[in-house]
């Protein structure tokens, strides 16, 4: 089998399941008094402080949550506790479907959606500035792009920001994190899941700067925070912390390695009549978002899929025929429609871009009756 859809879900690694395991042992509610209570507690605290190191936060900004589509829902509809300072919010073309469709909620509420144009897939940080206005309460920009893996300049837009006192930055960091550093220093609100670096599904994070408020998602009694109610749930905790720090070790190698696999996948793609690379210079290059056109992305998936070579079009949430993304970038509709994407991981080898190139061979040339 060669897996090549590590942005949709990443298949768990042992050492962190392992950790599940062992503190399963861990049977008291961290909520009790007791001594078993106290230990789990404690476990916790320990594994927050591993989390708060690697992304250089305070263990009190962190909120655990059952991952990144909840963490996005609780930022932007705690916005109606701010609407008495405004109702505008900014965001681009090229946000996942768990920030798009609160913002349709919120546009049901009275507030106004405004999207920041784009240079080349990058938010243009001139007409960002110009966008705010007195009425502006929250911009939410994800750090990479899930289906072409353009990375956004989180630092540069946090530092505008922060000229505007009344202006709340939320980032989803979910294609970033264990893929690449990340600097949360101008972020008030950060989004991520467990499941996107190896870790088990089910759990995730919102880090919230501390002098910011939200309100809860889920109400309900005591937990780790007074931000999201819930009996914490210690193993799974510690399994995040785990493939946290797993994806950390050997970061600046993994990135090479992965690097010299995307170049090699780029170079014999753009050797075919109809491929067209849709991911940009600005790209990270765990993800490859490409175009074949004449071949429908499901065709070209599940032709593969009899190789047992797995890859997805657009992001496993989208909606929809055409990727909002491609078409955001690239202003072009036939790629858009055509594209699929290949997502490559630390776990990935030189042998599967090789059976992927072979399959993708096969599939191209028997589908297009060459």
């Amino acid at each position: 089998m060669t897996y090549l859809d590590y942005s949709a879900t990443t298949p768990v690694d042992k050492e962190v399941l392992d950790s599940f395991v062992k503190a399963t042992s861990f049977v008291g509610n961290p909520n009790s008094l007791h001594k078993l209570g106290t230990d789990a507690k404690h476990l916790i605290e320990a594994s927050g402080r591993q989390i708060a190191k690697y992304l250089g936060v305070s263990l009190q900004s962190i909120i655990y949550t059952s991952g990144a589509s909840e963490s996005n829902n609780t930022v932007l509809k705690s916005m109606e506790i701010y609407q008495n300072r405004g109702n505008h919010i900014i965001t681009t073309e090229l946000e996942h479907s768990s920030i798009n469709e609160p913002l349709k909620y919120l546009e049901t509420k009275g507030f106004v959606i405004d999207y920041v144009p784009l240079k080349n897939g990058l938010v243009d940080l001139e007409a960002l500035e110009k966008m705010i206005t007195d009425k502006t309460i929250l911009v939410t920009i994800s750090m990479v792009n899930s289906e072409i893996g353009i990375r956004q300049p989180i630092e540069k837009i946090g530092k505008i920001l922060s000229k505007y006192p009344k202006v709340l930055f939320h980032s989803d960091i979910t294609q970033a994190i264990g893929k690449i550093p990340v600097c949360l220093d101008n972020v008030d609100f950060a989004s991520f899941s467990a499941h996107k670096f190896f870790g088990l599904k089910g759990i995730g994070c919102l880090i919230k700067k501390e002098n910011v408020n939200l309100l809860p998602l889920i109400h309900g009694g005591k937990s780790t925070t007074i931000y999201r109610s819930g009996t914490p749930d210690a193993p799974l905790i510690v399994s995040m912390a785990k493939a946290l720090r797993l994806s950390y070790e050997h970061m600046n190698e993994d990135i090479k390695r992965i690097s010299e696999f995307n170049k090699i996948l780029k170079d014999k793609l753009l050797s075919y009549e109809n491929v067209y690379i849709n991911s940009t210079e600005n790209s990270i290059p765990h993800i490859l978002n490409f175009s074949v056109i004449g071949i429908k992305p499901e065709t070209l998936l599940h032709s593969l899929e009899e190789d047992e070579v797995y890859i997805s079009t657009q992001s496993a949430c989208a909606k929809g025929e055409i990727s909002k993304a491609v078409m955001a970038v690239t202003l072009d509709e036939k790629r858009a429609s055509f594209s699929v994407r290949v997502s490559i991981s630390r776990k990935t080898t030189k042998e599967e871009i090789l059976n992927f190139l072979e399959a993708f061979d096969r599939s191209y040339r028997n589908l297009m009756g060459r």
